[in-house]
């Protein structure tokens, strides 16, 4: 049996190799994905893979991929997870998953494993991938299986196996990055009412010690893809490591948040997001320009259920791609350059121009003006206000109809006629009827 694991080099999947030996007598493959975590994280990686007892190890570089397949096109929708989360785990997943499928049909593997525990989001995104991707490939996530529950048990199963590895007893905060952004959860922020200390943060300076002169950065885009900053043509990679450290030095993309996990817990998480947050203000402050009123509502509302789907790791799926298009339709004319000013965490457009813009000033302006005659708004209001109208109308003739009729039922209605006197029985004495005497 040969199995595929998608190896980090952390103290998880440093276990997860011998364990798959040991369960499997099998051969085990480890899978390295490069998606911009850091020179610190790759180093001697393959070496160590080999040392756990790998077979063999892949390393991948799949930088510029990552960002044209999968961040731009997220950007580009707009996706948000719950008003704050630009995603950046979510959308690394289905490439890194991808990528070991890959590894494992080439290599002539039967299974596939990975290192994600059983209460988090990312088990749902590597195995919806491998169910896309190669769905005759048996699955092995350890955690849901092995009776190692903490840390030092970790520790302990290779320290018994003579197995080295640099990780300690002591981990302050578990940490993801690639070149998208970086998350940090566990430690301190397990408590909501822990304000996150400043030894958290990785990429970002402090917004109270960023610097006071604010810093302009233009953006711009083809087709809705960010392609150069201030002028300079980059590629993918070069653009947004530029961007990050430019936000970085500002403080811009720091996020705190208590999001909904899919598998119906909460958990609280900082993320930053530096050059992310820079070209999402920018491109939005683009599609203001050429993107008219009906479209660019129709994008927000797909954003929402897009962001569900990236979190959810349902990239591989005919929904995904059936939203993308409408999405790369609407980004055909997102073409320009958009100023970002980043000043103390901020990031705040404050110039757009596109040869697609739609904004006229002519048309605009409170001057006076040739092209518009303002008569013409009475006549687009009433219509535009006709519903109203005639519902109006309905309801008072409602009312007046209701009135008049009781009105009529009101005079149509007989007088009461007076009773007849009943005529006296009483006979009357023959004196009664003659004078008195005076």
């Amino acid at each position: 049996m040969k199995i595929a694991v998608a190896y980090s080099g952390g103290l998880d999947t440093s276990v997860i190799i011998p364990w798959l030996k040991e369960r499997y007598g099998c051969q085990v493959i480890a899978v390295v994905a490069d998606v911009g975590q850091g020179a610190h994280e790759l180093e001697g990686i393959e070496a160590k893979a080999k040392k756990t007892g790998a077979s063999a190890c892949y390393v991948k570089d799949l930088r510029s991929q990552f960002l044209e397949e999968f961040v731009w096109p997220m950007v580009i929708s707009g996706a948000v997870y719950e008003g704050k989360y630009l995603l950046g785990t979510s959308i690394a997943r289905p490439i890194i998953a991808r990528a070991q499928v890959e590894v494992a049909l080439k290599t002539g593997c039967d299974a596939l494993a990975h290192g994600c525990t059983g209460k988090g989001n990312d088990q749902v995104r590597f195995e919806s991938t491998y169910a896309a991707l190669a769905p005759h490939l048996e699955i092995i996530a350890p955690w849901r299986m092995w009776d190692l529950k903490s840390r030092e048990q970790l520790l302990g199963y290779l320290k018994a196996r003579n197995i080295p590895c640099a990780a300690s007893a002591e981990k302050i905060y578990s940490r993801d990055a690639n070149i998208w952004h970086i998350s940090h959860e566990g430690g301190e922020l397990e408590d909501p009412w822990n304000a996150p200390p400043e030894d958290v943060w990785m990429r970002t300076v402090s917004p109270l010690q960023a610097p006071d002169r604010p810093e302009e950065v233009m953006v711009s885009f083809e087709k809705g893809m960010p392609v150069a900053v201030d002028g300079k043509r980059l590629g993918a990679v070069a653009l947004l490591e530029k961007l990050n450290a430019i936000g970085g030095k500002h403080g811009v993309g720091r996020v705190d948040i208590v999001e909904n996990r899919l598998v119906g817990m909460k958990s609280r998480g900082c993320y930053e997001t530096p050059g992310g947050t820079i070209i999402m203000a920018a491109l939005r402050g683009l599609e203001e320009l050429v993107l008219d009123r009906t479209t660019l509502h129709f994008r927000e509302k797909l954003a929402h259920d897009f962001s569900d789907i990236i979190y959810e790791g349902q990239w591989f799926t005919p929904l995904r791609e059936a939203m993308w298009a409408s999405f790369a339709s609407i980004a055909r004319v997102m073409t320009g350059d958009v100023v970002v000013r980043l000043h103390k965490g901020s990031a705040i457009v404050t110039k757009r121009r596109s040869p697609n813009s739609l904004y006229s000033e002519s048309f605009a302006t409170f001057g006076v003006d040739e092209v518009y005659d303002q008569s013409h708004a009475g006549g687009f209001i009433r219509l535009y206000s006709l519903p109203a109208r005639i519902r109006a109308l309905k309801a008072s003739q409602a009312i007046d109809g209701s009135s008049q009729k009781s009105k009529s039922k009101s005079q149509s209605k007989p007088a009461a006629s007076k009773k007849p006197a009943k005529k006296s029985t009483k006979k009357s004495s023959p004196s009664a009827s003659k004078p008195k005497a005076s």
